[in-house]
């Protein structure tokens, strides 16, 4: 092979070299960040085949989907010092590749300097929060999250890392193994006595009722008494009313009907009965 051969040879593979070295591609979900002697110097978000200058930069490639952190379980005390292990994760992306790359160079550094944002807000928040509300299923619990998401957003934004967060929940919390029974033991015995209490006032509610109830049917019973006690002597003077008036219009009638009455009274169960001859019975008796 003669000289020229070989210098064209050498030619086309510098060439292949040099064309390699200047190309790139961006794939869906990903920028690339082009670097020159480690410093970034742009991204590039959009997919496709790229140019850069070979040898003098490099590219570095950074996910542009959303990822989730699960943070450490952390132990936190309450505001009514209750020592409490919270789990957590956090739902973030990268939004400016070149600012990432400057500020934290790498995912796990970004993960670090969020990572650090949520333990100082959940720190914080949980620590003005007693444990029957962390611990229990209410808005109070949504807003400590929603209060965490706008902590962490606001730290990481004035910091200035090129990381967007879009959400931070608290997905368990949890008392530590060692603190478990006495905590238990605590709340069962603030449960019995609150049921007590209950128990207590429900009873003196009942006595209280019970006393109402027999002071008005004592009262409901006499005032029936004296209803019926006016209504007797009312029916007596109306039938004594009855009896004169009757006996005025007349007064024989009225003695005859009257001794008749009494024979029936008297003459029940067929007695036997001595009469002298002139008095009243034996007169009407023998038709006198």
């Amino acid at each position: 092979m003669n000289k020229n051969k070989w210098i064209a040879l050498i030619s086309v593979v510098l060439i292949v070299i040099l064309a390699s070295g200047s190309m790139y591609i961006v794939k869906e979900g990903e920028y690339k960040v082009v670097l020159r002697f480690g410093e970034a110097m742009r991204a590039v978000p959009e997919p496709g085949l790229k140019l850069k200058i070979p040898f003098i930069e490099n590219v570095s490639t950074l996910p542009k989907y959303q990822m989730t952190y699960d943070s450490s379980p952390t132990t936190i005390l309450t505001k009514d010092q209750k020592p409490i292990v919270v789990d957590n994760y956090t739902v973030w992306r990268i939004t400016n590749a070149s600012q990432f790359l400057r500020t934290v160079q790498s995912v796990s550094g970004g993960v670090q300097r969020i990572d650090e944002a949520v333990y100082n807000s959940v720190r914080r928040k949980l620590s003005e929060v007693n444990y029957e509300n962390i611990i229990s299923e209410n808005t109070e619990r949504g807003n400590i999250n929603d209060e965490i998401t706008k902590d962490v957003i606001d730290a990481l934004t004035r910091d200035n890392y090129g990381i967007e967060v879009i959400d931070v929940r608290i997905k368990r919390t949890d008392l530590p193994e060692e603190n478990k029974q006495s905590v238990y033991n605590r709340m069962i015995s603030d449960r019995q006595s609150i049921a007590a209490r209950y128990l207590s006032e429900g009873d003196e509610e009942s006595r209280k009722i019970t006393s109402k109830a027999d002071r008005t049917s004592t009262e409901l019973l006499a005032q029936a008494e004296a209803d019926a006690k006016k209504i007797i002597a009312e029916g007596e003077g109306e039938a004594a009313r009855i009896y004169n008036t009757a006996y005025s219009k007349d007064p024989q009638f009225y003695s005859f009907y009257r001794t008749l009455e009494s024979y029936v009274t008297t003459l029940q169960n067929e007695p036997v009965i001595m009469l002298p001859i002139d008095s009243p019975y034996a007169s009407i008796l023998l038709g006198k």
